[in-house]
């Protein structure tokens, strides 16, 4: 495993917070340059929306440059569109690749595994439009990255060809809550216990928590793609990516995975201001070289 400690201050972590709390009264402005091209028919009836880091429809580049598939967070419950096109943009200018970014069903009416299952759909759908899977990463944050792991185990159950990579910011991968640093880091990150058990409890809907591909840890982890696990030293979830990474290698896995210090769950938000700070800079440059070499 490539582990990777993302130095920072105080003072970029409270730069960190400051432009998360702000975007709730002053949300950023999408880039003039972004293309957004509603989809349905073509992505396994699953609603989607390419997004592109430039004016050239997504149709004319997937072939040559291939996707990336964006899956959002929001404890499997919330969205939030507006914020997650620029998050699907910023990735569409790491990664170089046009965005799908997924509208997947959300909890608590439509529980596990229907979220998954848009997931894997979706996915499939790329296949199914000669989109080789070599030129594919599914990428997420929070529960999206967790829907992004958990889709991997799926795929590659039922033989599925698998994507080139994934990325998975701050995932919750064992939905039995036994990571050591969510008591550890109680308090210093802007969510703890409570919060994961309302997710947990609204997302399962009586599922077995220790079972995969609801928690992507209990899964058999042998033959995945090439990951990028990234986290936050002082989330309550550090614990639940470290475990999965940790795991993955274990069995032959190409893993890198990259704490950054003094972060906490949603950190990668600050990558939606119009000029990124920092930290939000480093981590768009992260993924990006991550994908180049994917």
């Amino acid at each position: 495993m490539n582990l990777t400690h993302i130095p920072a201050t105080p003072d970029d972590s409270a730069k960190v917070l400051a432009a998360i709390t702000a975007m709730q009264s002053h949300p950023p402005v999408l880039p003039p340059d972004a293309d957004l091209t509603p989809v349905l028919p073509h992505t396994g009836g699953i609603p989607a929306t390419w997004v592109t880091a430039s004016r050239h429809p997504a149709d004319d580049t997937v072939t040559a440059k291939g996707v990336t598939v964006y899956v959002h967070g929001g404890g499997f419950e919330y969205t939030n569109p507006h914020l997650e096109q620029i998050m699907a943009y910023r990735l569409s200018q790491a990664t170089g690749r046009p965005v799908l970014a997924v509208d997947y069903r959300l909890a608590p009416a439509h529980r596990y595994p229907a979220a998954l299952q848009d997931v894997v759909a979706a996915y499939r759908s790329l296949l199914t439009q000669d989109v080789p899977a070599s030129r594919i990463i599914l990428a997420g944050e929070s529960a999206g990255a967790t829907l992004v792991l958990s889709a991997l185990l799926v795929l590659k159950q039922a033989g599925d060809a698998l994507p080139a990579a994934a990325l998975a910011i701050s995932p919750q991968t064992d939905l039995t809550l036994s990571s050591p640093s969510i008591d550890a880091n109680e308090g210093q990150d802007v969510v703890n216990r409570a919060v994961l058990d309302h997710v947990r409890t609204q997302y399962l809907a009586g599922a077995q928590p220790d079972a995969a591909p609801q928690s992507p840890l209990h899964g058999d982890l042998r033959g995945l793609p090439p990951l990028l696990v990234v986290a936050g030293s002082k989330e309550v979830l550090l614990d639940d990516g470290r475990r999965f990474a940790e795991a993955a290698s274990a069995v032959g896995g190409s893993v890198c995975l990259d704490i950054y210090d003094g972060m906490p769950h949603a950190f990668h938000a600050s990558v939606l201001s119009a000029e990124p700070l920092p930290t939000a800079a480093t981590l768009l440059r992260r993924i990006a070289e991550w994908s180049r070499a994917s």
